[in-house]
């Protein structure tokens, strides 16, 4: 991809482009050490310290034990590992499930009800955000596992995880408190994110959403579960199969590189200041830039931001800057895609994994009008845009939606 190419995508929630520095150097040193990280061998045995050094320097970045840590195939597999181990359970009972999850939750949710589990929607507000209270309205003495997203793929709306995580403690009282699962692939290097805090038991992330390549994930367990799939026993039993030692040493840089570490405790702040600074400082100045670019958008007549509480400041920092999401009347998403597309700018409708169907479950449990979520685009962001291609984007916007008047 040339750099040209780069400053036009704007659909970094999909994928990114991968950082070809950590790529080569993850290629080469996995091209040295070929080993089966399984094999008792002398092969084996340099290839498993290698992925052993990977797992902590991935522990270190996200500040938790390298015990926590497990490679999955990426975000779908690290999300369904939590929901696939209640199916050990001898007694059924109760998921819930935010109404604006990932489809690799959402869906596989709903598969586990052919199980004999209720599964139980929590309702998002018209701002796109799940509220502890929400989710406590729903709690159910059976529920066994609840999952919220921590940044949702099409609005960008932060999602407290914290509160939710201290509501579920609270809310248990001396009974067996329900586990916590957040989905953080489009919070993990975009957003400050603890996931060491107290109440998250388990979390997902994806290598490819932040310059790193396809294929590898990571699920975060804060205690150990019974895994419902089998196999050689690799991961701990976790995640049975070959391990794939050239993604976990280009997600480890990854990390490392564009982690931000949220709620800190004090062991981790020479973490902060030596390595997230860089990452930290991007933050900044993104919002600053994304700010800008949601005016400028609104000033559009015939623009709508979704949701419309994010034009006003006190909501500033509910929302990820590197997503935002809009629509423009009588232009529906896929000509507004297509127009841009042609021009050389790459947005998209909505989730890619949701991009071949006409609907938007996250908009219509917004209750976003349906007019709206037809014409709903969204536009998503990555360390190397930058501000003039932002401003290119705008005027091209603009140059489009005249040609609609």
């Amino acid at each position: 991809m040339n750099k040209k190419n780069i400053e036009h995508y704007f659909d970094w929630a999909a994928t990114s482009p991968a950082d070809e520095d950590i790529l080569r150097a993850a290629l080469e040193d996995t091209i040295a050490t070929w080993g089966n990280p399984s094999s008792m061998h002398t092969l084996g045995k340099k290839a498993k310290n290698m992925l052993e050094q990977a797992r902590a320097s991935c522990a270190y970045s996200l500040g938790v034990s390298p015990e926590t840590i497990f490679f999955t195939s990426g975000g779908t597999e690290s999300n369904h590992i939590p929901l696939l181990s209640i199916l050990n359970r001898p007694q059924k009972g109760t998921i819930l499930i935010s109404t604006i999850e990932h489809p690799s939750v959402m869906q596989q949710a709903q598969e586990l009800t052919k199980c004999g589990w209720q599964v139980t929607q929590i309702p998002a507000t018209a701002d796109g955000i799940i509220t502890p209270e929400a989710v406590l309205a729903k709690l159910t003495n059976d529920t066994v596992l609840v999952c919220v997203m921590a940044v949702n793929n099409e609005t960008g709306a932060i999602q407290p995880i914290y509160e939710i995580a201290d509501a579920l403690s609270q809310a248990a009282g001396t009974r067996r408190r329900a586990k916590l699962h957040v989905d953080c692939v489009q919070a993990a290097g975009k957003i400050p994110l603890t996931i060491s805090y107290a109440g998250i038991d388990s979390a997902a992330f994806s290598a490819h959403k932040i310059c790193g390549p396809r294929g590898i994930g990571i699920v975060y367990l804060a205690d150990s579960i019974a895994p419902f799939l089998r196999g050689g026993g690799q991961e701990n039993g976790i995640r049975s199969g070959t391990e794939n030692l050239f993604g976990a040493c280009a997600f480890a840089k990854c990390l490392s590189r564009y982690y931000i570490n949220g709620k800190n405790t004090d062991a981790y702040s020479d973490f902060m200041e030596q390595h997230n600074s860089s990452a930290m400082s991007r933050f900044e100045l993104q919002k600053k830039l994304t700010k800008s670019f949601i005016e400028k958008l609104a000033a559009i007549q015939s623009c709508a931001i979704i949701p419309e509480a994010r034009t006003e400041r006190m909501h500033e920092d509910k929302y990820s800057p590197w997503i935002v999401q809009a629509a423009f009347k009588n232009i529906p998403g896929q000509v507004m895609l297509r127009a841009l597309d042609a021009e050389g700018f790459a947005i998209s409708t909505g989730s890619a994994c949701s991009s071949r169907k006409n609907n938007r479950p996250v908009l219509e449990a917004m209750h976003v009008p349906t007019a709206l979520q037809e014409n709903a685009v969204r536009f998503s962001f990555g360390p190397h845009t930058t501000e003039q291609a932002m401003q290119e984007l705008v005027e091209k916007i603009t140059q489009i939606v005249k040609t609609f008047t």
